[in-house]
């Protein structure tokens, strides 16, 4: 590491954290259109995980029991709950990488691949559920978190 000082590294001036706040504020954003996403497929099939929903979302003031399990949705949630396990690290893991000094063009091409297989998993996962472009995907975002991790680590160590 050299001698750039934390506030430089978290600057705009650098080009690695611009890279960083853009990647990861589309990240965000792919995030929170899998709450949308599972919601429209609630409304599209007509189940919903709360009793009270039915009457609300249908506006015709009936109540039905609420239901899980419905193939479709559940794909939705697993892929949602996969970006939860893994955006997360990565968008920690990458932020701590910036600390570090990195390579420009290495690091914001990781931090570029990352989010685009995150992207890809998410089609893949969410609405084609093919292999192994799902696994590749997963692996891809994978292992640049675990890279960036050892690299910090190494670095501060």
């Amino acid at each position: 590491m050299g001698t750039t000082t934390v506030i430089e590294l978290l600057s705009f001036e650098n080009a690695v954290f611009r890279a960083y706040i853009f990647w990861v504020s589309v990240l965000i954003l792919k995030m929170a259109m899998m709450s949308a996403l599972t919601g429209s497929q609630r409304k599209r099939k007509q189940v919903f995980a709360n009793d009270e929903d039915y009457g609300f979302l249908n506006m015709d003031g009936k109540s039905k029991p609420s239901k899980f399990g419905d193939p479709d949705i559940e794909r939705i949630r697993r892929a949602h709950r996969n970006d939860l396990e893994n955006c997360i690290p990565f968008m920690i893991s990458a932020l701590l990488y910036v600390l570090t000094d990195p390579s420009q063009f290495l690091a914001i091409n990781l931090i570029r691949a990352a989010v685009i297989a995150r992207i890809v998993h998410t089609f893949v996962y969410a609405i084609y559920g093919t292999q192994p472009a799902r696994g590749i995907c997963f692996f891809v975002c994978y292992l640049i978190t675990i890279y960036m991790s050892i690299s910090t680590v190494l670095s501060f160590f």
